[in-house]
């Protein structure tokens, strides 16, 4: 049912040949990224900016953490920003990474109707107001999609004690956006990372749960470590998003619509 009422098409390209001008990086650059850095706009900023100073050309690839990982892992891309650390250290573990650098963190919010009708406003925790809903059997939307929000929501079910799966519980696949979207039109509560949500025009929901601890949302920037991957270029641009000058846009974004910024910087 949820899967009819949006559909969301994903292919990947291969990357490009490392550099053959030993002297600096070229080429193209495949940067598997979370929706997230799609959805809410930063990636707008950021890749023009980076290009102009660059001779590597970027192609961005948005989706969940879990298929960027996944990616990473088979070669399809270069370089990744993601946002689920328990996944990011198998794959360092792995020895499939060169390096993983903390840029920025945001938050989760738990969104939902203006009715609330399961009394999760003022809930103390996330996991509390995740037991509440599970409880009232309302709908909860889920992005079922292996993505770092995907996995921060089973994390919280875990910690509430319940298996999702009563009749209410839909599962989209799809990515922040397009579930954020369904969830409104289902009147149903999701979990989001707060850009995505303020970023996206025509909801019909509010925040009912933020701030706790358990909702900040970390992003890493990961360089591949595969045969086939750009890694000059994976390095450059990796370099790039720690300097102090990106830093400020990433610190600066999202005030001017929003009146506060979507992301924190997070490299020292």
């Amino acid at each position: 049912m949820v899967a009819a009422l949006m559909g969301l098409g994903t292919f990947v390209v291969g990357c490009g040949d490392s550099a053959d001008d030993a002297s600096g990086a070229s080429g193209d650059l495949i940067l598997a990224t979370t929706t997230s850095t799609v959805d809410s706009g930063l990636l707008d900023v950021l890749l023009p900016d980076y290009e102009e100073t660059s001779e590597c050309s970027v192609k961005a690839l948005g989706v969940g953490s879990g298929e960027a990982l996944e990616l990473g892992s088979q070669g399809n891309a270069d370089v990744l920003l993601s946002h689920s650390p328990d996944a990011e250290e198998e794959f360092m573990a792995a020895g499939e990474g060169r390096r993983r650098d903390a840029v920025m963190h945001n938050d989760f919010v738990l969104v939902g109707p203006p009715g609330d009708p399961a009394g999760v406003a003022g809930a103390p925790t996330a996991a509390e107001a995740m037991a509440r809903i599970a409880e009232a059997g309302s709908t909860f939307v889920s992005r079922a999609d292996e993505s770092g929000t995907n996995a921060k929501e089973l994390d919280l079910w875990e910690e509430a004690g319940v298996t999702p799966g009563w009749d209410g519980y839909e599962e989209t696949g799809q990515g922040m956006g397009e579930t954020l979207t369904i969830a409104s039109q289902l009147q149903a509560y999701t979990l989001s990372d707060r850009g995505t949500f303020l970023a996206t025009d025509g909801l019909d929901l509010i925040v009912l749960t933020q701030g706790s601890e358990d909702l900040l949302n970390f992003y890493h920037v990961i360089v591949v470590d595969h045969a086939d991957t750009n890694r000059d270029c994976a390095e450059e641009f990796a370099d790039w998003l720690l300097t102090p000058a990106t830093q400020e846009l990433i610190g600066e974004f999202g005030i001017e619509e929003f009146g506060r910024p979507l992301f924190v910087p997070d490299a020292n």
